[in-house]
């Protein structure tokens, strides 16, 4: 049984601009009482707060400085939705002078951000009856692509953490639910040469809160990503789903 999003309180990470706008919007259109708005910089998310008015809150939040996740989760302790969606890409294949400096720097954001994320949110969470933690995976971490080598090695090491995440707060009653977009139209996508390919940022959004509605760990937004996840569905649903719930 999924979670309605109405009423509820969300907190979205990266949320001043691309996928992380697009999810805000779209809990304030499912009736979200409160979205909190975690941002490196405040006055990024100006516009929304001048749009949504106190329906929205700007708390800052960088996921580099681990000091400013457990402030974020001091101050959103009525949060009853959690969305991971900050994160980074380089562009480089393993043999570049700079992708290791590259895939440390991607790790630390990609992976070690989730962890920070849900070590500090887990307890609201928990104290709040549950809820959810939604992460932004990408159809990377299911399959390598060269020229982004580094970007899918670090989104594989956060789709495995979000398994046992998955698992390890089912304990808790919270519901972990992971994302993997392909080409979305942010910044990011346009950036890495993807221009050619995104499609809008509405579908996460819609996609992402359909699962929390429904209870759906797995979630495969766009054109890109059904065709990926088409092909991986059974490993998922016959491998993957019951070991990260415990089942196997």
């Amino acid at each position: 049984m999924g979670l309605q999003v109405e009423g509820k309180n969300v907190l979205v990470t990266g949320a001043n601009r691309g996928i992380g706008k697009a999810i805000v919007e779209g809990a304030l259109s499912r009736g979200a009482a409160k979205v909190y708005l975690a941002v490196r910089n405040l006055d990024s998310a100006r516009p929304l707060v001048e749009e949504h008015g106190d329906r929205v809150v700007p708390i800052q939040l960088d996921l580099e400085q681990p000091e400013t996740i457990l402030q974020a989760a001091n101050t959103a302790n009525d949060v009853d939705i959690v969305v991971s969606n900050a994160g980074v890409l380089k562009v480089s294949n393993p043999l570049e002078a700079d992708a290791i400096e590259n895939l440390q720097y991607e790790i630390d954001i990609n992976v070690f951000g989730l962890m920070r994320m849900a070590q500090a949110f887990a307890p609201v969470l928990k104290e709040n009856g549950g809820g959810v933690f939604v992460q932004l995976n990408s159809v990377a971490s299911l399959r390598s692509f060269a020229d982004f080598a580094t970007y899918c090695a670090s989104k594989a090491a956060a789709y495995s953490i979000t398994q046992s995440l998955r698992a390890v707060l089912a304990e808790q009653g919270t519901t972990v639910i992971s994302v993997h977009p392909g080409p979305i139209d942010t910044d990011m996508a346009h950036s890495a040469g993807l221009g050619d390919l995104v499609e809008p940022v509405t579908l996460v959004s819609d996609a992402l809160f359909d699962a929390i509605e429904n209870d759906r760990f797995h979630v495969f937004p766009d054109s890109t990503a059904q065709a990926v996840g088409g092909e991986y569905q059974s490993f998922a649903e016959n491998v993957v789903e019951p070991a990260s719930s415990g089942q196997a």
